[in-house]
C-alpha cells in the first residue's frame, strides 16, 4: 500500500495495521475527504477500511458550516457506499450531525460505549438531508423514533443506537478499544476471497433499495 503513504496529511493519516487492511484516520470531515476515499477504492491491495477519528474524546461535532464546504459535503455519504470494498466505522465520544451522515453510510458499525449521538441539524437552522434522514429510517425501522430524534435532536448513547439498529456493537471503553475491535473484525474480512467480499456488499446494496 506504498501508493497510499501520499495520500496522509494535516487532516487524515492512513495506515496498514494488517495485510489488506486500511485504517483511515481523519482530524475533520472536510472535502479531500471524498478525493481520499475514491482514490484508495482504486487500491487493488486494499480489502477492508476501517475509519476513525484521531481525537480521544470526539468523533465529529457535526459539519462546518463555511459555504463551499457546505456544498461539498453533500457528496460525502455516497462515498462509502461507492467503495468497492466493506467499511468499517469505528465510533467513539461525540458522534454529531455530519457523523451520522457518514456513519449510516458504512457497512458496519461499532461505537465504543462512551459514545453519544444527536441528530442535531435543527439546532443549527439546518435539515439533515445529507443522508441521515434517508438512511436512519431503513436501519432502525421505526419512523416514530426518527421523527422524534431528528425533530427534538435529542442525544442518545451507544447502547439506544445499538437497539434502534445504527450499531451491530458496543464495544466497552473508548477510542483505542473501539478502533481494535474494528480492526480484529477487518482482519477477518480481508482474509476471504475480495472478489466474494466485493459481490456480496454489490447484492447487499441492491437488496436494500430493490424488491
Amino acid at each position: 500500500m506504498s501508493n497510499l503513504a501520499k495520500l496522509s496529511g494535516e487532516f487524515i493519516e492512513l495506515t496498514s495495521p494488517g495485510p489488506h487492511v486500511l485504517l483511515v484516520e481523519l482530524a475533520r470531515f472536510w472535502f479531500k475527504y471524498c478525493r481520499v476515499l475514491e482514490d484508495i477504492s482504486r487500491e487493488p491491495d486494499v480489502r477492508v477500511v476501517v475509519l476513525a477519528f484521531v481525537f480521544p474524546k470526539l468523533f465529529s461535532a457535526g459539519i462546518d458550516c463555511n459555504k463551499k464546504r457546505l456544498s461539498t459535503a453533500r457528496i460525502y455519504p455516497r462515498v462509502p457506499e461507492r467503495c468497492p470494498f466493506p467499511i468499517i466505522a469505528a465510533i467513539h465520544g461525540v458522534a454529531y450531525e455530519l457523523s451520522i451522515d457518514i456513519i449510516a453510510a458504512c457497512d458496519i458499525r461499532y461505537a465504543a460505549s462512551n459514545a453519544v449521538f444527536s441528530i442535531k441539524e435543527v439546532d443549527v437552522g439546518l435539515a439533515a438531508d445529507i443522508g441521515t434522514l434517508a438512511r436512519l429510517p431503513k436501519l432502525a425501522g421505526n419512523q416514530s423514533l426518527m421523527h422524534g430524534l431528528a425533530y427534538t435532536t435529542r442525544k442518545f448513547s451507544a447502547q439506544e443506537a445499538k437497539k434502534m439498529g445504527l450499531l451491530s456493537r458496543v464495544v466497552q471503553g473508548g477510542r483505542d478499544k473501539v478502533v481494535k475491535a474494528a480492526l480484529d473484525t477487518a482482519k477477518v474480512i480481508a482474509a476471504k476471497s475480495p472478489i466474494v467480499v466485493i459481490g456480496t456488499k454489490m447484492v447487499l446494496q441492491h437488496a436494500r433499495d430493490h424488491t
